[in-house]
């Protein structure tokens, strides 16, 4: 007898362990992946150009557990990602990861202390949108980002701030691109355009 209750009660617990792992939302994974990104960013330790590898590398460690920058790149890339094989997929997303981690990884290593306020999420599905509140001196700047349930947890794969979508914004620019030179044309301008960024850090 009590080794049946012994063996029900375990059962209940595995239950409500897998219930509460189920309903885990995208906030839940966001937060420590932004808290950890705000903690890199302020150690004094890594601050300065002399730091500047040191950083990034514990930086895109980081947020390559919480960006999807494949299906990033999927949708910047749109209608033109199915006509392509996937050696160039996967070229395309090490390039973009790249344009990405110089551009809006410069921009993030300005930071000097702003904070961060969740201000609620929203689910559809498999799909989230986290709502966060940047403080930046007083002026509050909302920021939103937009997720998907994988088998492992959410990922971000578009950043909104202001009303500017990452991906709509590359994917506009992308699509001008392509249509003047095809998609080859906007590899080339993706590879000159990171090694401009590798030539300014020297």
């Amino acid at each position: 007898m009590k080794k049946d209750i012994c063996i029900l009660l375990l059962l209940v617990l595995l239950f409500v362990s897998n219930l509460q792992a189920a309903e885990k939302g995208p906030t839940a994974d966001l937060q420590p992946i932004l808290h950890d990104l705000t903690g890199i960013l302020a150690d004094e330790s890594l601050k300065g150009d002399e730091h500047r590898t040191k950083r990034r590398e514990k930086i895109m460690s980081l947020i390559t557990h919480g960006f999807d920058f494949g299906e990033m790149s999927k949708r910047v890339l749109g209608k033109t990602w199915q006509d392509i094989g996937e050696k160039e997929r996967d070229n395309f997303t090490r390039l973009m990861t790249k344009l990405l981690e110089n551009v809006y990884i410069g921009k993030l290593e300005s930071f000097s202390g702003q904070t961060l306020e969740y201000i609620g999420e929203n689910i559809k599905e498999d799909r989230g949108q986290v709502s966060v509140l940047l403080d930046n001196a007083g002026v509050k700047i909302p920021i939103y980002y937009i997720m998907r349930k994988t088998d492992a947890r959410w990922m971000v794969y578009d950043i909104n701030i202001e009303g500017v979508s990452l991906v709509r914004n590359y994917q506009e620019q992308f699509k001008s691109i392509i249509r003047k030179d095809n998609y080859e044309g906007l590899v080339k301008v993706m590879e000159e355009k990171i090694s401009s960024f590798s030539t300014e850090l020297k």
